[in-house]
């Protein structure tokens, strides 16, 4: 009886098995559901990832957004130049005596500051051989007309610093880019800094000096030469964003009209940096006549200094007289870039470019001697000053229009 039990219990028990193990192998539903669940999953983090990766690589948009933005830039950086500019002509680059990153930002407050703020610049060369009787409200004007041009500048700063962590973060430039990028954030703090040291040298004591107190011309020149470099840079990288390439036919016409432009860009670069010893030196007020410089066409101090070199950079005669030979040697350049370019097929908007910059090279030459023959008054010479800025500006934009279609 007890056998009898155990080998139904054993039979019974061996079918329960095999029915289940028939059973898994005749359903396999679930196993394949969470096979295709798993696939499903990979596929769709795969998705999202290419996705990822499609947003953040520079494309024709982005290219245009950056191109923006550096347009944007250097328009910035103009306004910086020209704001320099005036306030070289109104004498009021030596009225902030010392630099501060943040704290100067603040202007003076009430009476007691301000007496406080002209204290300290009664206390400098400027205002005892200059200005030994100005007013507080004469300084009030020059502290604000520097106060302004320094707050611009940190404006410029931040105008270029802020985006560039944003793009990059996104993903918005080229390996090529980021180092661009990196170059005009750096030219940027360069700039503030070259600033700042063109300004000591118009505070320091000269007791062996007996000219009016002034930065040096030296300074000056590297000071604005930054920031035309700053300027050019900006709008070249964001000309070629924004400009699709034309399509030309390279012949031998259109490679020597490149080189053309090439080098009157240079020589425009040259002669608006010129003007930055012109007015270091006050070099506008020595022959106020043309086209002679008084009754001679080179007068006779144009090599009074000793060594000779000197007089290039030193003499206000030779440096007027080198700034004529530019400006003349500019409008020649555009001129026959001008008349060579009506031989050739090229596009509209090149066309419009070089006829632009044609007609600005002679509006320039004009107000450079109304400037001179007036005298050098201050509205005219501040439009002549962005005048040599709107000169370059066209001449980069012929060449951003001329550009080579990449291999």
């Amino acid at each position: 009886m007890l056998l009898s039990s155990l080998r139904t219990t054993l039979f019974y028990g061996c079918r329960n098995v095999t029915k289940g193990f028939q059973h898994s192998t005749r359903s396999p539903q679930p196993r394949q559901w969470l096979v295709k669940r798993g696939q499903s999953t990979i596929t769709r983090e795969a998705g999202a990832s290419s996705a990822r990766v499609a947003a953040t690589v520079p494309s024709v948009a982005t290219n245009r957004t950056v191109g923006r933005w550096l347009i944007g830039c250097s328009g910035l950086v103009v306004g910086a130049i020209v704001l320099g500019g005036v306030t070289r002509l109104t004498e009021s680059g030596l009225s902030m005596v010392d630099w501060h990153l943040v704290r100067e930002m603040k202007p003076p407050q009430g009476q007691l500051e301000w007496e406080a703020e002209f204290s300290k610049y009664q206390q400098f060369p400027e205002f005892k051989i200059m200005n030994h009787d100005m007013t507080l409200p004469e300084f009030k004007f020059i502290f604000y007309m520097e106060w302004g041009h320094r707050m611009w500048g940190r404006l410029v700063g931040l105008a270029y610093i802020l985006p560039t962590v944003y793009f990059w973060k996104k993903g918005y430039f080229t390996r090529s880019m980021k180092g661009r990028v990196l170059g005009l954030c750096g030219f940027v703090f360069f700039q503030g800094l070259l600033g700042w040291y063109m300004v000591k040298s118009g505070l320091e004591e000269k007791p062996e000096s007996h000219d009016i107190p002034r930065v040096s011309q030296y300074r000056l020149s590297a000071h604005l030469g930054s920031a035309l470099l700053l300027y050019s840079a900006s709008l070249w990288t964001g000309l070629t964003l924004l400009l699709p390439i034309h399509k030309m036919a390279e012949t031998k016409n259109l490679t020597q009209l490149r080189r053309f432009a090439k080098g009157t860009g240079g020589i425009v670069f040259l002669t608006a940096l010129s003007g930055a010893f012109v007015a270091g030196l006050d070099a506008g007020l020595v022959y106020n006549s043309f086209p002679k410089m008084g009754e001679r066409w080179i007068p006779d101090d144009v090599l009074a200094f000793s060594p000779t070199l000197k007089n290039f950079f030193e003499n206000p005669t030779t440096v007027q007289f080198d700034h004529r030979i530019l400006a003349i040697s500019s409008l020649t350049a555009i001129t026959g870039l001008f008349l060579f370019s009506r031989r050739m097929l090229l596009p509209r908007r090149a066309k419009i470019a070089i006829n632009l910059l044609t007609a600005m090279a002679y509006g320039q030459v004009a107000l450079g001697i109304s400037t001179l023959l007036l005298y050098v008054p201050t509205p005219l010479a501040a439009i002549h000053q962005s005048g040599s800025v709107a000169l370059l500006s066209l001449a980069i934009w012929v060449l951003a229009e001329l550009r080579k279609m990449p291999k």
